[in-house]
């Protein structure tokens, strides 16, 4: 690990800023990189510690080379309408190396009674922009489809108060479109129970489709017009490295490591201002003080460690509930699985009362991550509307998976390879009223000088949110580090 700092000879005789990060994933080597750019931006030096109390960079996130298999522990790919990620591999030089998704197989799946149903062409999370697909698709009975066709008649909300994505959907829908398309997909996304997620925090633009133009089905539309024939399934927005997601995570520590110093296995246990300065204090080795702290951790471990510096903050950070989920990987022979494979994946609805939340199709998604005849499934246990499931040894649910694999998609012999990753109080619960919740956060923080906060906690949980929380926590502690003299 290299100790040096990013200033340049002919700023030597200038004392650097001392800053660390506590939390070494995607968060806190975003937040690292962006402070390196300012650094050099403003020929300010500045000496960064990142701190992890994991053994390894990045913790679950990441890829491995199974055999010939190339699987993915984490987030598979991430989104380029939010531009935060491309941004960021544009500056690390990996821009050309992303890929995306395979357009063979650009469509997703939905279980109802038991079989795997293609998910309406045009159905966009919450809502359709095409009538007809809908109309065809055996997900919904004939009152359930006659009332989302009626959507266009219902008279948008008066209020701006934050509601569930649930009240919003049974509101604008109807409760069956609910239970069997948007609870299953959003679901796959948040872990969550729709009936507790906040719309304002997790997917806004349908709340101003709504106010815009008076009709979900309508802004949709509208939207599919002036954006062309490209508008359709948004599978094309997901791009990955050509090798897969270690490779951002490891050409950015690379650009970290060249400026920074990385401590692993190093316990922080409280955080707070100390003298003009910040102290931290640490389980197993003596305190140091830093000229500012980024906090890039779980909003539970920050209000640990905050907690005698703003009990208020602390008790913020405490509100922000947490689901357990875990992924389990496994490679198969295509000549065992009866079903064709020929999708993205598959989401299960609650009301199906199946033990799996949802399962991914790794190889069909991107190329080169299974040998040839053979497919890479990912299946994800757990979440809020399932919390047992988690609780299971990793024999048990593996055993559960390959109960449930088989009847649903007639997966039959012995899979190549099997392997559990667990993310044990992982994903935020965006519940009504988070906005609300982080606004109170946000300013909280900025009554400590020179402590920010950064990850999925806040602003989103895919990986472009991260690395843009991590770059705003770089900001904020640049700018209280940096006050211009008066």
């Amino acid at each position: 690990m290299n100790d040096s700092d990013s200033s340049s000879s002919s700023q030597s005789d200038v004392p650097a800023k001392e800053i660390a990060i506590i939390g070494a994933g995607i968060s806190g080597l975003a937040t690292a990189y962006r402070l390196i750019e300012l650094s050099q931006e403003k020929s300010q030096p500045v000496k960064l510690t990142l701190f992890d109390a994991a053994e390894r960079i990045g913790g679950a996130f990441g890829t491995e080379q199974i055999g010939d298999y190339r699987i993915e522990r984490g987030a598979d790919s991430f989104v380029t309408n939010k531009p935060w990620g491309v941004r960021l591999c544009e500056r690390l030089g990996i821009q050309d190396e992303l890929i995306s998704t395979n357009s063979e197989f650009r469509r997703s799946l939905i279980l109802r009674r038991g079989k795997p149903i293609e998910t309406p062409a045009g159905f966009q999370l919450l809502g359709p922009a095409e009538l007809w697909p809908m109309i065809k698709s055996p997900l919904l009975s004939l009152p359930a489809k006659l009332r989302v066709a009626q959507e266009v008649l219902v008279r948008r909300k008066a209020s701006n108060e934050d509601e569930s994505l649930a009240s919003f959907v049974r509101r604008r829908f109807g409760q069956e479109l609910l239970d069997n398309i948007v609870q299953p997909m959003v679901g796959g996304i948040y872990t969550s129970d729709p009936e507790r997620l906040s719309l304002q925090a997790t997917l806004p633009r349908f709340l101003e489709l709504e106010a815009r133009y008076g009709s979900v089905i309508r802004g949709l539309r509208k939207q599919k017009q002036d954006s062309g024939p490209a508008s359709g399934a948004r599978y094309g927005l997901f791009v990955t490295p050509a090798n897969g997601m270690q490779h951002l995570l490891n050409t950015l520590l690379e650009k970290v490591e060249e400026k920074a110093t990385v401590e692993l296995g190093t316990k922080v246990s409280e955080v707070r201002p100390d003298g003009g300065r910040i102290r931290i204090e640490f389980e197993e080795s003596p305190p140091r003080t830093f000229d500012a702290v980024v906090m890039a951790l779980p909003a539970y471990l920050s209000a640990s460690i905050l907690e005698s510096a703003s009990p208020e903050l602390s008790s913020s950070l405490s509100e922000i509930d947490y689901a357990s989920s875990a992924i389990v990987v496994s490679g198969h022979q295509l000549d065992d699985i009866e079903h064709p494979l020929d999708a993205f994946g598959l989401v299960i609805p609650h009301r199906e009362r199946r033990r799996i939340l949802a399962v991914s199709f790794l190889s069909r998604k991107f190329p080169d991550r299974a040998p040839d005849g053979r497919v890479v499934l990912r299946t994800f246990v757990g979440g809020a509307m399932q919390p047992g499931e988690v609780e299971f040894s990793d024999d048990q649910i593996m055993d559960t998976v390959q109960i449930e694999l088989k009847s649903i998609l007639g997966v039959r012999g012995r899979p190549d390879f099997m392997k559990i990753v667990r993310y044990n109080r992982a994903m935020p619960q965006y519940e009504v009223g988070h906005l609300q919740r982080v606004e109170r956060i946000r300013s909280q923080v900025d009554e400590l000088q020179g402590i920010a906060l950064a990850g999925n906690a806040f602003i989103g949980v895919g990986i472009p949110d991260c690395i843009k929380s991590g770059e705003e926590a770089a900001e904020k502690v640049w700018a209280d580090s940096f006050q211009p003299q008066q």
